[in-house]
């Protein structure tokens, strides 16, 4: 974790310093800045930290000022004397407020709330975003006819469906084709934006849906862009439980 400290006082700063890798030894103290263009210049031209602590009374002014000039979404704790201006500090990312001298017991306290409510959280959200980013979704299908090979886009495809124990995957020219992959392979494989398992024997692409009709037991029976519609439409019926969340999937 890297962590800025803005402190006007040296033997204030040292503490801190001190404090956090008593607290904490995998901590790096990325800079100590004391005044606030000091600390606007810094913020400017350097990688944000993971978390800044922030004295109020800077050697030129006011702490505020920075928030003033640029804009800082890293969060922050504050250090100070000062308990006057808690409410203005709870108005710029503030996750603690923490009064002078400072308390290697306080310290831990607020870095527990911004490792619980800032730091976790984060770098979770952002494993989710580039593990999405990084994700390669099946673009086309190579699949063997006779002697003979055929690339078929996956925008092409209007369902995946199980027949007799036999996957096959259906175009929307009508064309129907034996497919090397069970369905539940076929549903990591492909954009679950796009595609929906219905129920137990079909997996659907969202553009491939004409229509949408009330079914018996609350449940949902689709209508797909095919040209040479399917003599057996139960296999494009929603089951029961799957329902709410179709619903869900088709709105987005």
């Amino acid at each position: 974790m890297n962590i800025l400290i803005i402190e006007n006082e040296r033997p204030a700063a040292d503490k801190l310093k001190r404090l956090l890798k008593k607290i904490d030894t995998s901590i790096t103290i990325v800079g100590v800045i004391e005044t606030v263009e000091g600390s606007v210049n810094w913020l400017q031209n350097n990688p944000s930290p993971d978390l800044i602590l922030l004295d109020i009374q800077l050697d030129d002014g006011i702490c505020f000022e920075i928030f003033e000039t640029i804009k800082v979404d890293t969060p922050i704790i504050f250090t100070t004397a000062y308990n006057k201006y808690v409410l203005q500090a709870f108005e710029v990312n503030s996750v603690d407020y923490i009064l002078k001298p400072i308390e290697e017991n306080e310290l831990r306290k607020a870095l527990k709330k911004f490792k619980t409510y800032h730091y976790k959280f984060s770098g979770d959200i952002l494993k989710q975003i580039f593990g999405k980013l990084n994700k390669q979704y099946k673009t086309r299908f190579l699949i063997k006819i006779g002697l003979h090979y055929k690339s078929i886009p996956v925008n092409e495809i209007c369902c995946f469906y199980i027949l007799e124990r036999a996957t096959f995957a259906k175009t929307l020219s009508g064309n129907e084709y034996p497919i090397d992959n069970s369905l539940e392979y076929l549903q990591k494989i492909v954009d679950p934006d796009k595609f929906f398992r219905i129920n137990r024997s079909c997996l659907v692409h969202m553009n491939a849906i004409s229509d949408i009709l009330s079914y018996s037991s609350s449940r949902l029976q689709l209508k797909l862009n095919e040209k040479t519609p399917s003599f057996n439409k139960d296999y494009l019926v929603v089951s029961r439980e799957k329902v709410t969340e179709f619903k869900k999937w088709i709105s987005k």
